[in-house]
């Protein structure tokens, strides 16, 4: 469980109906200010098509569990709470709220598209989503502007005795977001700026905050309550709005899904999280309240091929953060000593190497790292060989 993926949005909009869907925890869910005060921290699952039936196996996962040939892998799923208009000024939890916020490799912003609630969470009629969007973005870029500033007081002071050049400072300054001082030079001169603070005017700084928000907390917007039909024509307006080319909208009914999920707990339905639809195998157990939001839930999966919460998960790991799932084979074949059969999946960064692999899985293989083994081309592969999707490699090392 090595990625976190941070929750984020203003007061109810749905966002510990999400939660609890993606993760079936109980957190407290309110149309209310603050409901979560703390951050929950839930196991939620991705879906990655499982190897083991390509080699005619069925596998033994350590962690998660497979199902019809798909293995679902566990991630850490943070519920941040505070955001609020000038949570960057202090207003809320702003401490935790940020801190929060930083530790969480890729966000999932959950947006009422219905526009039932204001900035403050407030009920009301025709609220434009577009405004939470972007005093998210905002907030944010705010918060990257105020420590973008404290790195350039320390070039301009020299703070530190040294003469260090301007992206060194800024990426020492800012470090906490994961960036260095060749991908600082880079945004820096993607805007055309040039290497020297004393030619940047207020709206250089800005820019130079934002493209760095952008680069190093990407998101997803979830767009929620989609089950209604003021959230459906909020998202064909939203969705192909050239001012959010830059983000990435998934329809999402958190309400559908917890429902689906409850139902298939109860055994009244058959669902596997993530599918189109569903099947019902106890109508008895369902009372008519019940058939007639099924009967309703199972029209939106069909138009929207799914609930949209595994497919938000899913799409901030894989296709925001490019995320690379890949299988530990064994030497001989897909098991191991015990006889478990691709008992682990793992999650690694994208461009990862069949070293890094070896690291990952324990740092005494990757110390003794000789080659790994493409476990379908029977092929040796070196160190500096870029793992893809799905890959299956056995590790052979020294130790």
């Amino acid at each position: 469980m090595s990625y976190r993926i941070g929750l984020v949005g203003k007061p109810s909009v749905g966002k510990s109906t999400f939660f609890n869907a993606a993760t079936m925890n109980d957190v407290p869910e309110g149309a209310y200010p603050f409901t979560t005060i703390d951050p929950s921290v839930g196991e939620a699952y991705v879906r990655v098509e499982c190897a083991a039936p390509e080699f005619g196996e069925e596998c033994t996962p350590n962690v998660g569990f497979c199902e019809d040939g798909t293995r679902f892998v566990p991630v850490k799923l943070v519920d941040v709470a505070g955001l609020v208009p000038g949570a960057h000024e202090g207003r809320g939890p702003r401490n935790q709220f940020l801190t929060d916020l930083n530790e969480a490799d890729v966000l999932v912003h959950v947006v009422d598209f219905s526009g039932k609630t204001d900035l403050e969470g407030e009920p009301v009629e025709d609220h434009d989503p577009r405004e939470d969007v972007d005093f998210l973005e905002n907030e944010l870029d705010m918060w990257y502007r105020e420590i973008l500033e404290k790195g350039i007081e320390r070039y301009e002071s020299g703070y530190d005795g040294n003469e260090d050049e301007i992206e060194v400072e800024l990426a020492e300054q800012m470090s906490a977001f994961r960036i260095n001082k060749d991908e600082t030079k880079r945004e820096v001169l993607s805007l055309g700026l040039e290497l020297d603070p004393e030619t940047w005017d207020e709206t250089d700084r800005e820019e130079l905050a934002r493209e760095i928000r952008k680069e190093t907390e990407p998101m997803v917007v979830a767009a929620n309550k989609m089950d209604t039909p003021e959230a459906q024509a909020n998202y064909e307006e939203i969705a192909n709005d050239p001012d959010y080319d830059h983000l990435t909208f998934v329809p999402v009914s958190a309400h559908a899904e917890k429902a689906l999920k409850k139902a298939d707990e109860q055994e009244a339905i058959d669902y596997r999280p993530g599918d189109s639809d569903f099947e019902v195998v106890e109508a008895d157990a369902l009372s008519a309240g019940q058939r007639e939001g099924l009967d309703a839930i199972e029209g939106f999966l069909a138009e929207y091929e799914g609930s949209g919460v595994q497919r938000a998960l899913e799409t901030a790991l894989f296709d925001v953060l490019g995320v690379v799932p890949v299988f530990p084979g064994g030497a001989n074949g897909l098991g191991n000593e015990r006889g478990e059969v691709l008992p682990d999946c793992f999650l690694l960064p994208e461009g990862a190497t069949a070293e890094d692999f070896a690291y990952h899985v324990h740092s005494d293989l990757g110390e003794g790292f000789l080659h790994g083994i493409d476990c379908r081309s029977d092929r040796q592969v070196g160190a500096n060989h870029e793992l893809d999707e799905r890959d299956v490699v056995d590790i052979v090392s020294t130790n």
